[in-house]
């Protein structure tokens, strides 16, 4: 067992205080000061790709427009993940906040929230708890508005650029870049866009202070993260953990015993084995994640976890470019075929290089992502992918 052990913390779902006193406070800050708290704390993004946030608003702060928007991404299509909508349901004044303070710093009179689809039924409610916070923000006499934008149930919606297209009207395909959203997003312009959970730490540094947001965590992963764990586990549910945590630490706490493998960042994410447990760091110095923890105990068949992810990715590819269309389709047309002992075992080796080439040649994070869960699946559970 590693000498850190896991440690639970409570900073998203804190109790609720009077926030509205967190925003006056930060108001009346230089944005100076404000965006040198978010840089110093370390603060890197929580939907998965882990940027620094603070350079994410300086980048965007330092262009020269008059139009500019903060927009927060809560499509969460991960297969997996299920702890952004516990966060908008239980504090979604700690984004709202989070996006404000954002507004503030770069110069946007706007912001939106990407709802995903399969949330629809959370729409009146956000925006109940809307209108009451654009009451706190006239009364601080800060002209900011967030509205509410529906997403279609695509999971490459959750792909930045695709939500921007998605947003103005078009289909949801991922854009070329650069540019990036930082100096061309949303209708053209300079744009900030966040994950749910990073605006909140965003909001609550600019309560606590970026030291006492650095004492958890490690040199490389500061803070905490929201974690949605599944599978086989006794006590399934939303934690919050310090980041940089051992996987044997986690698997001690969350395992029913016979833990044989968790796939860290759902189906885009990575398969580890139990004897790399051990090895293994939760962060951005090891495995980063976007949230999903999912447990596979020995009765599970990892050929059937994969022939799931693929199917998956199959189904959620928007097509657009061939690497990924064309190769998730060999991919799971290529592990069906071995399983069956149409293909010998060598073949599961030119499958791989493949999942490598889609990682390089693919045009967005979908996939070049997919390489992640099928190369170690197959790597480190070869002989369940044999008939």
């Amino acid at each position: 067992m590693n000498e850190k052990t896991l440690k639970r913390v409570d900073i998203i779902f804190t109790p609720e205080k009077n926030y509205n006193e967190v925003l006056e406070r930060t108001f009346r800050r230089p944005n100076s000061d404000i965006l040198n708290d978010i840089l110093d704390s370390g603060l890197r993004g929580r939907g998965g790709a882990g940027f620094p946030t603070g350079m994410k608003w300086k980048y965007t702060a330092d262009q020269e427009s008059e139009n500019k928007y903060v927009i927060c991404n809560a499509d969460e299509g991960e297969p997996g993940t299920f702890k952004d909508r516990q966060i908008l349901t239980q504090v979604p004044y700690k984004v709202f906040s989070g996006m404000a303070i954002c507004a503030k710093i770069v110069g946007a009179k706007e912001g939106y929230i990407y709802l995903r689809g399969e949330y629809k039924y959370l729409q009146a409610e956000i925006e109940e708890e809307l209108n009451i916070f654009h009451q706190t923000l006239d009364k601080l006499k800060f002209h900011f508005r967030i509205y509410l934008r529906m997403g279609s149930g695509a999971y490459i919606c959750g792909e930045e650029s695709a939500l921007f297209e998605s947003m103005e009207g078009k289909r949801g395909e991922p854009r070329n870049k650069p540019p990036y959203p930082t100096v061309s997003g949303f209708r053209g312009q300079p744009t900030v866009i966040n994950n749910v959970e990073t605006l909140v730490y965003a909001m609550m540094i600019c309560d606590m202070g970026p030291e006492q947001f650095k004492e958890l965590g490690s040199k490389d992963s500061r803070g905490s993260k929201v974690f949605s764990v599944s599978g086989d586990t006794p006590i399934a549910g939303i934690y919050e953990l310090e980041l940089g945590m051992h996987l044997e630490n986690f698997v001690e706490d969350f395992g029913d015993g016979d833990t044989k493998a968790v796939q860290v960042g759902g189906a885009s994410g990575f398969c580890v084995p139990r004897k790399k447990f051990s090895d293994t760091i939760i962060g951005f110095e090891g495995v980063p994640t976007g949230g999903s923890m999912k447990l596979f105990n020995s009765s599970r068949s990892m050929y059937h976890v994969l022939q799931n992810y693929l199917e998956f990715f199959e189904e959620e590819s928007c097509g657009q470019c061939t690497p990924c269309r064309v190769g998730c389709q060999q991919l799971l047309k290529g592990i069906e075929a071995v399983k069956k002992g149409k293909k010998n075992s060598a073949y599961l080796d030119r499958l791989i290089r493949l999942a490598t080439t889609m990682k390089y040649a693919s045009k967005c994070g979908l996939g070049q992502s997919v390489g992640n869960s099928f190369v170690s699946i197959v790597t480190n559970f070869r002989e369940e992918m044999i008939y």
